[in-house]
């Protein structure tokens, strides 16, 4: 009897494309209709054409936010680097000893529910007020999404693969960078995903509570809310909406070709 072959639902890249751009096109209307004379003051809430001029001054007329997204992006990617590093071979450890995982899986949910604000100024006190501290907080955040995933991904691996691959006489190094990791490997991306945006988070965080010499977009905003500058205020978050958005967009990209690359071939031979 033949088998049917599994046919996975496919996104019309049409509507990838057009159904986040008309739900902006919606927002900014509303944005537009809220700021009109007579709605909610400018003190309040800027105008869109009043946060688009702050963005273009301070992008390409005067140019001084690219400094400061150099820093905060700076914190962002080398903690969130850090933390993977941290994280993945320890997901390998506890994926692999019963031990490890019987004695670290309890407290990695209760680790997760300290709120960022709370570590900053401890991690002031231990690291110190550079970027060291803002750093250690960017790992930190980004670690426990890429530990959980990759531990989840490495967990639903087929045992049948991996019996095969010690029929075969795989060692242990040889199955786990030939076997384990690649099938674990979307898992891992997912964690990744999150954790990079976190980091922009954590680096923000780190700004406002750590501070340092070298100023990035966490302690201008700070600056800016002080002297309610609201316009200016609003353009800080877009750059660190855009930031974190082509953050999750490039690791989205990575593993959606991933997951193309190691579709199961049996599809086809299964006809």
């Amino acid at each position: 009897m033949a088998r049917r072959s599994v046919r996975t639902k496919r996104t019309n890249p049409w509507l990838v494309f057009l159904a986040p751009m008309c739900l902006g096109v919606i927002l900014l209307a509303g944005w537009v209709l809220a700021t009109t004379p007579g709605g909610i003051p400018k003190y309040l809430l800027p105008s869109p054409m009043a946060v688009a001029q702050e963005l273009w001054d301070g992008l390409f007329v005067y140019r001084d936010l690219w400094g400061y997204m150099w820093v905060t992006l700076s914190e962002a990617l080398t903690g969130a680097l850090v933390g993977f590093l941290i994280a993945v071979p320890l997901a390998v450890v506890i994926y692999r000893s019963r031990i490890a995982s019987a004695a670290t899986l309890p407290f990695l949910g209760a680790t997760q529910a300290i709120p960022a604000i709370a570590l900053a100024p401890l991690l002031a006190l231990w690291v110190g007020y550079g970027m060291s501290g803002k750093v250690v907080l960017c790992a930190l955040m980004v670690f426990f999404p890429i530990l959980v995933s990759s531990v989840v991904g490495f967990r639903h691996i087929d045992p049948e693969v991996l019996s095969a691959a010690q029929v075969d006489g795989a060692g242990s190094l040889a199955t786990l960078f030939n076997i384990e990791i690649p099938l674990a490997l979307p898992n891992i991306l997912s964690g990744v995903r999150n954790g990079f945006t976190l980091s922009v988070t954590g680096a923000v965080v780190g700004e406002m509570v750590i501070g340092a010499r070298d100023l990035g977009l966490g302690s201008l905003l700070t600056v800016q809310v002080s002297a309610f500058n609201i316009a200016r205020t609003f353009s800080i978050i877009i750059i660190l909406v855009l930031i974190a958005t082509t953050l999750y967009t490039i690791v989205s990209i990575i593993e959606r070709r991933w997951s193309d690359l190691t579709k199961p071939l049996s599809e086809g031979d299964s006809r």
